[in-house]
């Protein structure tokens, strides 16, 4: 009895030491693989994608770290002081100029209600990036939390394609006042207003969470984000996964939606300047203008940025340039659309320098 148990116990040793041999030569030939692929891809300025301990034991990212503008503390200084004057004058515009409408009763008609939707919006757009970019050029921390970068990128969702929604509704409300103005209260009734601008909101958080959640399904080896937010191309760029599916649906919608707002705009301003040159009146002309060409403006700088920003060329892309494209969809449109709808219409000029004397005691001077 004594030999046979020695023998089962000889047997379970031998197994013991060839399983542990068989898991240290797997050890080996995986640091093997990968100190080849570090030898072969180091040369061309290529890292491994995959780290050794990624591939071994593969660990969930809790947090991402933005790079902003600068690691020099005398320029994230400066940056602060830039862009909270570009914060402040973006909100302080957007929301005088919705206080201006509701508080006026003249401009309570669907051409302002739409543009005190934009407003709104565009106060809430600015709002998602930069108080975030100022605390990390103050603070030195730019570290972002997993859920928070994930609530960034949907609300920077959300709020660009309501943007280029409500621009496509404001061409539509423009095109009847002008093309059809005895239909005008027929077809705009507040109702249609309210539906039109319930469906911007609703097609854009649909998008938002379908997009985020493709997004975030995604396993990330690095967390460094070379932009001053979570930006969708920064993170499939740091992504180890598979990213084809998700390059697909931003091209698709970004091409779809992008089109056919494009189209549909040209069009509806080819049919409103043909009217407006065959009207006698040159202040009905005037008029015309002053509503249609600051609406041609906000819409070609929003959509010629965001193109530019998701379909530049590769030679044009640096992290230099990513940011500036950053700056130029998220932050230019909300600190111009309040600036370039108060130059030419002598409602709003009226209007807002009657509630800034009345709110900041002082006249403003546009």
């Amino acid at each position: 009895m004594g030999d046979v148990g020695g023998c089962r116990i000889y047997k379970m040793t031998q197994k013991q030491s060839a399983k542990n041999i068989l898991q240290q030569d797997m050890v080996a030939n995986v640091e093997a693989l990968h100190t080849q692929a570090y030898t072969l891809m180091a040369p061309c300025g290529i890292q491994p994608i995959l780290q050794e301990n990624e591939m071994l034991n593969e660990t969930a990212v809790t947090e991402f770290l933005l790079t902003g503008f600068s690691d020099i503390r005398d320029l994230e200084i400066l940056g602060f002081v830039i862009f909270l004057s570009i914060y402040s004058t973006a909100v302080t515009g957007n929301l005088l100029l919705v206080l201006t409408i509701i508080q006026n009763r003249h401009l309570h008609s669907p051409m302002y209600y739409f543009l005190g939707n934009l407003s709104v919006l565009d106060a809430f757009y600015i709002s998602v990036t930069v108080p975030k970019l100022m605390a990390m050029s103050l603070t030195n921390n730019k570290l972002i939390s997993f859920s928070g970068c994930v609530v960034q990128v949907f609300l920077v969702i959300t709020f660009a394609g309501s943007e280029l929604s409500f621009l496509t509704v404001m061409a539509y409300d423009r095109y009847v006042a002008i093309c059809h103005p005895l239909q005008y209260m027929l077809v705009m009734k507040w109702n249609a207003c309210f539906q039109m601008a319930a469906s911007a909101w609703i097609c854009s958080l649909i998008y938002a969470v379908v997009q985020t959640a493709n997004t975030f399904k995604l396993h990330f080896c690095r967390s460094t984000i070379k932009q001053f937010f979570c930006d969708i191309p920064q993170l499939l760029i740091i992504s180890c996964t598979d990213t084809t599916a998700n390059l697909w649906l931003i091209v698709a919608v970004m091409i779809s939606l992008g089109s056919f707002c494009f189209f549909f705009i040209l069009v509806s301003y080819g049919f409103i300047f043909s009217t407006v040159f065959k009207m006698q009146s040159a202040q009905a002309r005037y008029k015309a203008f002053s509503t249609c060409i600051p609406h041609l403006i906000v819409f070609c700088l929003f959509l010629s940025t965001g193109m530019f920003s998701y379909f530049r060329p590769k030679s044009m892309s640096s992290p230099s340039v990513d940011l500036l494209a950053a700056v130029l969809y998220v932050v230019l449109p909300p600190l111009m659309n309040p600036i370039i709808y108060s130059l030419r219409n002598k409602e709003i000029q009226e209007a807002m320098q009657k509630i800034s004397k009345k709110v900041f005691g002082f006249q403003l001077v546009i």
